[in-house]
């Protein structure tokens, strides 16, 4: 009925790529009293289109099934969108963004979460918009960018509300908005707004005809003329609202409802000052939280891990008050990250070398929590304590061998220890260095002859640790840490073995740290085998493409680890797969050489036999009959052979 009685017109367009694939999708239903309008844009282009079309078409299925404008209802939609994606049977992670519109004819309501967006123009000027659940969305309204930087802003698809995340799925729905004659509504994902400013959007709508197909033209051709370097996948829907349904029975029917809402409405108004006034309390706290939690990620990034301190309690305070467990969550986890980096620093200060690494490996350990923040001021840490101790155990190395009676070899590592201390500006380090080289200078003139044999065994033990340490310490600085956890472990045996606690103690720190390092090139070999085995299974599938971008990602992985062996066998192996691509190539095009020649030989042979029946009947009537024993005579014909000639295969190797 509402359907007949109104007029929506809707079109749109969706383009794939440079790479020829389109992770977007849109679809609509109208039904006879509301419609439904869906855009999904998939957020990982790895991907096909599965993850937006599945979206969209869930969408559109729970809806179909009890059609309503409800908050309830809509939010409902999302979040069976939302429960696909999770049980989805992929491989990967599906994410969506996405933008649902629901309309009776007469209003409309729309739910969003992620960066696809919905502008509802009126008489050429903006009347809605919404509003990207995204961090820079979000700095926006704090105005800690401008507006027109948000395009381009490197947070920009940084998503805090999308399809696809298992906790915490809270989708923006907005208020009914209601239509009017000539409303235009205009649904577009990040391939469009990237370069689309709203000003020409604006422009392209305050032009448009009655007929939608023409702005979707002059939209596309827009976003073309750009010339992008990067074209990325598109979709951009246009619905003209020609004609809003108008009830006949309107008016009686709403007076009719407003007399038996009057004493409903006193009590509901009541309510609403008062529930509103507690929901404005929780928005300004909300505001006010989310303006800590930034300020905190701000100042963690300017290494003001002070100032950092006080903002993450206040924003801890307000995540407790508004209950939010999710943030208040990752919240602690900051203030875990600062209280070490602040704990390390002093440490530091206080010239405790051993203490301050090990809190700075604390801190960054509890890091990878925190996502990643802080991580350079920490590495610049842990490498200004490992320089300061190898300053200090080149002097003690220098002690132990003056111990030993090595007085040359105790000079060298003393003005080693000089030498870097001098190099990296550490006073307290070259005055020991200096007082060491003066100790040594003083005892070269002191006769040591009558030392025992067991202080000169246990000064050489020392020595032997201490220049173990130092080899440790040499293979660690050139990222060999499989030969630096040997140095340490051999080290750490011969300081248990002489019961020296302190350098135990250093050097199992030391050992830590080379066992973290073993670890961190283990994941990374791992992620590579793993790209080696979707190469192997891309070149079964014959994908030779994805197989050669599986093999480049395991490359630069091995690159960054030095393995060139593993490298030169990458490089090999994609070598042999441009081979294979070439032969299988070669492949298609002989079968179909091939198909062509036995059409060809066929009627060669047809025509040869009629041929030879021909040449067959005029010989024997000419001839006359033979005799018993007579030869036949006959016109012999030769067929000719064509010779096929196939191409031998060339395999790849297994995946190793």
């Amino acid at each position: 009925m509402r359907k007949q009685n109104a007029e929506f017109l809707t079109a749109f367009t969706s383009e794939a790529n440079k790479d020829l694939k389109n992770t977007d999708s849109f679809g609509f239903v109208e039904l006879d009293q509301f419609a439904c309008y869906v855009v999904a844009d998939g957020i990982d282009d790895k991907i096909d289109a599965i993850a937006a079309k599945l979206a969209v078409d869930t969408v559109i299925s729970t809806f179909t099934e009890a059609p309503s404008m409800s908050k309830r209802r809509l939010s409902a939609c999302l979040k069976s969108a939302n429960n696909a994606l999770l049980h989805a049977k992929s491989k990967m992670k599906l994410k969506v963004s996405i933008t649902v519109i629901v309309t009776d004819y007469i209003k409309l309501r729309y739910g969003q979460a992620g960066n696809t967006r919905l502008r509802l123009y009126r008489s050429g000027f903006l009347k809605e918009q919404s509003k990207d659940t995204s961090l820079s969305a979000d700095m926006v309204q704090m105005h800690k960018i401008e507006v027109d930087k948000l395009e381009q802003h490197e947070e920009r698809n940084n998503l805090y509300c999308y399809l696809g995340q298992k906790e915490g799925f809270y989708p923006f729905i907005s208020k009914k908005i209601k239509l009017s004659n000539s409303d235009v509504i205009a649904l577009y994902t990040r391939g469009i707004w990237e370069y689309v400013d709203e000003g020409e959007l604006k422009d392209a709508f305050a032009d448009a005809t009655t007929e939608p197909q023409e702005t979707v033209d002059a939209i596309e051709d827009l976003l073309l003329s750009k010339q992008p370097e990067n074209l990325e996948k598109y979709t951009f829907v246009t619905i003209f609202v020609n004609k809003v349904y108008i009830d006949p029975n309107k008016k009686r029917k709403i007076k009719k409802i407003i007399m038996m809402l009057i004493p409903i409405l006193t009590v509901v108004i009541t309510l609403s000052i008062i529930l509103y006034v507690r929901y404005d309390k929780k928005r300004k706290n909300i505001e006010e939280m989310n303006e800590k939690y930034l300020s905190t990620i701000e100042y963690i990034q300017s290494d003001n891990y002070v100032r950092a301190s006080e903002e993450v309690d206040k924003a801890i305070e307000l995540a407790e008050k508004v209950k939010d467990k999710k943030m208040k969550k990752e919240l602690e986890n900051y203030k875990k990250l600062i209280e070490s980096v602040i704990a390390a620093d002093e440490k530091l200060d206080e010239k405790k070398y051993d203490q301050a690494q090990q809190a700075y490996q604390k801190a960054s350990n509890r890091s990878r929590y925190a996502d990643n923040l802080g991580k350079e001021y920490i590495e610049e840490g842990l490498e200004v304590t490992a320089d300061y101790l190898s300053v200090y155990d080149l002097i003690s190395l220098g002690d132990t061998l003056a111990l030993n009676l090595q007085y040359e070899k105790a000079e060298e590592k003393y003005l080693e220890a000089k030498a870097l201390a001098g190099k990296i500006y550490f006073d307290e380090g070259r005055n020991s260095a200096i007082a060491a080289l003066e100790k040594l200078y003083e005892n070269q003139k002191k006769d040591i002859e009558e030392k025992d044999k067991q202080v000169q065994e246990e000064a050489a033990e020392q020595t032997a640790g201490a220049s173990i340490v130092a080899q440790g310490d040499s293979a660690f600085a050139a990222q060999d840490y499989d030969s630096a956890k040997v140095y340490y472990t051999t080290a750490w045996k011969k300081y248990v073995e002489l019961g020296d606690e302190i350098q135990k103690e250093a050097v199992n720190t030391k050992l830590q740290a080379a066992n973290k390092k073993i670890e961190e090139q283990k994941e990374k070999e791992k992620e590579a085998q793993e790209y080696l085995l979707e190469a192997q299974e891309c070149i079964e599938q014959k994908d030779f493409l994805m197989a050669k971008k599986y093999y480049l990602f395991a490359k630069d992985i091995y690159a960054s680890l030095k393995n060139d062996d593993k490298v030169d066998e990458i490089g090999r192996k994609m070598e042999l797969l441009d081979l294979e691509k070439e032969r299988e190539e070669l492949l298609e095009e002989s079968s179909k050489n091939m198909e062509t020649s036995t059409e060809e030989e066929t009627t060669t042979e047809e025509e040869k036999e009629e041929t030879e029946s021909s040449i067959e009947e005029s010989t024997s009537e000419n001839l006359p009959e033979m005799g018993e024993g007579e030869e036949e005579s006959g016109v012999l014909s030769q067929p000719i052979e064509k010779e096929t000639k196939g191409m031998e295969g060339i395999e790849l190797g297994e995946v190793s």
